[in-house]
């Protein structure tokens, strides 16, 4: 029996993992010929692609193949659904070394195919090839449903700025397991029972980074509720609603009084600094921290907004310093994530 992917070969690695992978109503032709042919009923496709690299994006030792493969899926999907869109496909391109352990491709697409019946969208083709660094590619669709989308140039002075997800979780996550902590047991290692029981409540930020949840249905009801524009909050709140504010021409000004952080982010910046970590208190978490994959949309003033909802801001009329991002009137640092930076 096969153990590595090298010993399965291209095509028996291709047969392995397209089994898994069911169809939905969106697929009128799978897995299996040269191209996929997927539904297009309102005449229009969203697309979006995005990369998850080894050691850039992931490690091995922090997460779960079945980690990788659904941040793979959330991120591009959070994608779809900041258009308002409806997640549809998912075409993956993989790339990894012949000495990759086969268990290790069954469970990324185990992760694939799970945030796949999460969203609502199926696999439909892809490419594999060997590299020296694991690779995921994937290119993702949606259907808009005859809905307009949603741009980030369309935000007005006075609209509310409001986001739907939780913010700096996943953030604080990362620099936990930056300092070490990659569960319960190491935390209690380095600093003993103060660090809670089998599962803290700061383990959810452990979980929002490897298996970030973006809340899908959100994109296409912000539509509905007459959002102006939208985006997926990737690289960090300042910074992703820096894009609004520029693309707008508006000034976006959060009120730090509705930017309450979740208890999990209170008990995991009290953790990091017990662990000597440098200090950030959880609104910096909220404000900069990346990869939350919440939702950040302007809504026209006087929107009775859900539940899920939350108004953290507004648009305000470009002052002197431009589009620009300001905290209760003063202007936020920069902050973020940059690939390049």
């Amino acid at each position: 029996m096969w153990s590595t992917i090298g010993e399965a070969g291209e095509f028996g690695l291709i047969a392995r993992v397209t089994a898994q992978f069911p169809g939905t109503g969106d697929v009128i032709l799978g897995p299996g010929d040269d191209a996929a042919i997927v539904t297009a009923p309102d005449n229009r496709v969203v697309a979006t692609m995005d990369l998850l690299v080894e050691d850039r994006h992931f490690r091995r030792a922090w997460s779960s193949p079945e980690d990788v493969g659904r941040k793979a899926v959330a991120q591009n999907f959070a994608d779809i659904a900041a258009m308002g869109a409806r997640p549809t496909a998912l075409l993956v391109g993989f790339a990894a070394p012949p000495d990759l352990p086969l268990s290790w491709a069954d469970g990324l697409t185990e992760g694939l195919r799970a945030e796949c019946a999460r969203a609502g969208g199926a696999v439909v083709g892809g490419d594999t090839v060997a590299a020296e660094t694991i690779t995921v590619a994937i290119t993702a669709l949606g259907d808009l449903g005859g809905r307009p989308p949603v741009r980030r140039d369309g935000a007005r002075p006075g609209d509310l700025i409001a986001v739907t997800g939780p913010l700096g979780l996943s953030g604080a996550g990362y620099a936990l397991l930056e300092a070490g902590v990659l569960g319960p047991d190491d935390a209690r290692r380095l600093v003993g029972d103060s660090a809670g029981g089998a599962d803290p409540g700061w383990a959810a930020c452990l979980r929002e980074h490897r298996r970030p949840g973006p809340p899908y249905a959100e994109g296409p009801r912000a539509v509905r509720l007459g959002a102006r524009a939208m985006l997926d909050v990737s690289d960090g709140l300042v910074q992703d609603l820096g894009h609004i504010a520029r693309a707008s021409g508006v000034a976006v000004d959060l009120d730090s009084a509705a930017l309450v952080p979740d208890p999990a982010l209170v008990e995991a910046a009290a953790l990091l600094e017990q662990l000597g970590a440098a200090r950030r208190a959880p609104v910096e978490h909220m404000l900069f921290g990346g990869e939350d994959h919440a939702l950040a949309a302007a809504f026209p003033p006087g929107t009775d907004l859900p539940p899920q909802w939350r108004r953290i801001g507004t648009a305000a009329a470009p002052g002197p310093e431009g589009a620009v991002v300001t905290v209760d009137g003063a202007p936020a640092r920069a902050g973020g994530w940059d690939h390049f930076g």
